[in-house]
């Protein structure tokens, strides 16, 4: 074996070094031809409708120039003028709503009424958590049999309630399909010593309290929002007992994950310093680190819009837009705290270190947390247009997690994703559309879910029956490979690997902070000092400006008052007011022109600085992947082979089961009406109904085993699971889960003969959709 030192050694890590340091500059270019050919496109065409824009307005004011001119400028300077005093009192408001929001302890912007059932200050390890029970408005009726949910805001800076206001929300989805509702909130500020070790704890007792409020319903429905997400699948893998259907919407779990080109948020942590400005911050803040840090990132992402564009569209119409901006304000400048405790866990298990996603987080000292661990069903929501949460951070924890997707099946486990392609980050959990479409079909699927059988799933909205409120949709669920979802991230994850040199850096920062530099910082920093920093950012000191105590501003009112009074707005077909929309057009692509060439120098500079051989040899204790069992290998489980040995033992239930599970396979696909027959038999029909929805998932896990791994002697061992008179029987229920003929792909049907042959049953016949043959039993035994 040749020495470390040798020669040879040395010139095979030259070899290797020389290959990193062109992977480097390969992928250097590839982002640069991507960021290139991406500003070109959008730019390119974004610049020629303006030009096209400027030309039509050049006719226009050419179209006026006899037409009296003069006075549509007068018109539009009064219009002008007018809606400036209208937006300034606005921005007025806001500054009074803030105070008046702060003052009132900062309480959630949830629209419905809503009663305290667990507050988190109370429990043995004191958290600000509170668990909210929403109270159903006039005319919703709720029913307490009904499987609850609880939803679990984002705690990312700003408050806590954009899961719930509006009526067209989250909560308003299942109100109205008359499921109780409970909501996740926080106060601005940590209890003392507060730890997410112990608020994990607390949502865990809310779940607690949940159960034992509906003894006769199914466990709850857990849905997180953003960061809630990760905080949901905390929650079910340390407790994979008490939770129902977890609903995991724009969660970001794989932060090192995205595009080449695209997401240059996730470039912050190498960037900026990896933890150390966390820790610095909340030195800097007395103990506590303020979220308005969080919210400016946010900002940055899109300043075109956040700085600009929003407030431009206030102006247009102050008095249309004064309601809905006001509203919105109110959660987005509700800036809240966290502990330097709970902000660490955050960065160095998620931001930087990616530990939840690779089987290495710890939610405390020896309490290790895997995802493996969770056995609810998990719907995961992402889109293509979240700039915060890309799709490959929402869903390749689950290519981290499992070996590939039999090992998913073989753990009993179902996944579900659903890919939006167009809705922003907070319009997954804000927008009225997705809440009326996406989340009321993900409600629906809640109630069919457990029925489907194991396995990887991507959940499609095939097609749109009727309109409005009476629209209806045929929702389908497609297996899916973990191919398939890194597919997304065009199948290549190798820059991830300067994410792991950032990761130990990061640690080696804090350390060194820890032991150098840190108890100065605690010492010098009074808490006057803390709230002057506090005050002074940016992000409050521009929603500031307006208040009250303002002598610049306290004259608002009043120009306000005189504009509504006097107002004269300029006619539609003025052309200033089409000149003021090109203008604003072209200040906000001069906004994104400048983030994409930031974003573009983000890239190529992390790309430059951890690419490079010397990062790479850094990475290498940090660029790991959890062991993989290979996917052969797990046929060896010793549960797996305890239940292919009782591959001919059974009765009625097992045998409807594993034909259930033999023509979902031979589908690849299962429609929503088919899932909904099957919950339906599974659930409240008689043998099912009486075995429980632990035995029921136990059976339904088993039967998938053994057609996973034995799909021959699976079908030739049905007979010996049910006697002659209840082959019949058995037959007709598959068949009338199956649905019509006329609608089933051919492999379906070829597993349907195949069954009945199996059998002994005459060839398949045109299946009488209509009625389900156990609750005609039940009812004949009725009569009788």
């Amino acid at each position: 074996m040749p020495s470390p030192y040798s020669p040879a050694t040395a010139s095979v890590r030259t070899l290797a070094a020389a290959e990193v340091a062109t992977t480097q500059m390969q992928r250097v270019a590839l982002s640069f031809s991507h960021h290139v050919e991406r500003f070109a496109r959008d730019h390119g065409r974004r610049m020629q409708e303006l030009i096209a824009d400027g030309a039509a307005l050049t006719r226009a004011f050419g179209h006026a120039a006899g037409n009296g001119i003069a006075d549509q400028a007068k018109e539009y300077a009064v219009d002008a003028g007018q809606r400036l005093a209208l937006t300034f009192d606005v921005l007025r408001e806001r500054a009074e709503n803030d105070a008046a929001h702060e003052a009132a302890g900062t309480p959630p912007v949830l629209i419905y009424d809503h009663e305290v059932a667990v507050d988190g200050k109370t429990l043995a390890r004191p958290v600000n958590y509170v668990l909210l029970k929403i109270l159903a408005p006039e005319g919703v009726v709720t029913y307490d049999w009904k499987r609850p949910y609880m939803i679990i805001d984002p705690r990312a800076g700003h408050g806590a309630g954009i899961g719930g206001f509006k009526q067209d929300s989250q909560v308003g989805v299942a109100l109205r399909d008359g499921h109780p509702v409970y909501f996740v909130v926080f106060r601005p500020h940590p209890e003392p010593s507060q730890t997410l070790a112990d608020v994990m704890r607390a949502e865990a007792e809310f779940v607690a309290e949940i159960a034992r409020r509906h003894p006769q319903a199914p466990k709850p429905i857990i849905v997180g929002n953003c960061q809630g997400g990760w905080a949901t699948l905390v929650l079910a893998a340390a407790n994979p007992d008490i939770t129902g259907p977890l609903v995991i919407n724009g969660a970001p779990v794989a932060y090192w994950s995205g595009r080449l080109g695209e997401n240059p948020m996730r470039y912050n942590g190498g960037l900026l310093g990896g933890i150390l400005p966390a820790l610095l911050l909340s030195d800097l803040g007395g103990g506590e680190f303020d979220g308005v840090h969080l919210v400016s990132n946010f900002e940055l992402l899109n300043p075109g819009r956040n700085y600009f564009g929003k407030y431009f569209d206030l102006y247009s119409d102050p008095e249309k837009s004064r309601a809905s901006f006001l509203e919105f304000e109110r959660w987005w400048g509700g800036f809240h705290f966290m502990n330097e405790q709970e902000i660490r866990w955050i960065v160095e298990q998620l931001f930087v270190g990616n530990r939840l996603s690779r089987g290495e987080a710890r939610i405390e000292r020896g309490r290790q947390l895997d995802l493996k661990a969770i056995r609810s069903p998990i719907i995961v929501f992402a889109s293509r247009g979240d700039n915060i949460t890309p799709p490959q951070q929402a869903l390749n924890w689950i290519v981290d997690t499992y070996a590939d997707e039999h090992e998913i099946r073989i753990r009993g486990q179902r996944i579900v994703y659903m890919v939006h392609d167009k809705v922003g980050h907070l319009g997954i959990f804000v927008s009225s559309s997705i809440a009326k479409k996406e989340h009321a079909e993900v409600a629906s699927t809640m109630k069919t879910i457990e029925a489907l059988a194991p396995g990887l799933y991507e959940m499609t909205i095939d097609e749109q029956f009727g309109e409005g409120v009476d629209a209806r949709f045929r929702v389908s669920f497609h297996e899916r490979k973990l191919s398939d979802i890194l597919a997304i991230d065009d199948n290549d994850r190798s820059e991830e690997r300067g994410f792991a040199a950032v990761a130990r850096l990061s640690e080696l920062g804090a350390e060194l902070y820890d032991l150098t530099l840190r108890p100065w910082v605690q010492a010098i920093t009074a808490d006057e000092v803390a709230k002057a920093m506090r005050s002074a950012h940016p992000a409050r000191v521009q929603r500031a400006a307006f208040a009250h105590d303002n002598p610049l501003t306290r004259e608002l009112r009043n120009a306000a008052d005189r504009a509504r009074a006097e107002r004269v707005p300029a006619a539609p077909d003025n052309p200033f007011l089409e000149w003021e929309k090109l203008w604003a057009k072209s200040v906000t692509q001069a906004f994104d022109v400048w983030r994409d060439l930031r974003d573009t120098a983000y890239e190529m500079t992390f790309l430059s600085l951890w690419g490079s051989p010397q990062a790479d040899a850094i990475a290498n204790s940090h660029a790991f992947q959890r062991t993989r069992r290979d996917p052969k290998e797990l046929r060896y489980l010793p549960d797996v082979q305890a239940i292919l040995l009782g591959i001919e033992r059974g009765a009625f239930e097992e045998a409807v089961i594993r034909m259930l599970i033999l023509l979902a396979q031979s589908r690849g696909a299962v429609r929503r009406d088919r899932l909904e027959r099957s919950a339906k038999v599974l659930t409240r029909d008689e043998p099912f109904a009486s075995l429980g929805a632990e035995r029921r998932a136990a059976l339904i896990r088993e039967q998938s085993i053994i057609v996973e791994f034995e799909p021959e002697r699976a079908i030739a061992t049905l007979a010996q699971l049910l006697p002659e008179h209840e082959r019949g029987r058995a037959m007709e229920v598959v068949d009338f889960i199956a649905g019509a003929i006329e609608e089933m792909e051919p492999n379906t049907i070829k597993m349907l003969q195949r069954m009945r042959e199996a059998l002994g049953l005459p060839p398949i016949a045109l299946p009488d959709t209509g009625r389900d043959p156990l609750q005609e039993t039940e009812a004949a035994r009725d009569v009788a």
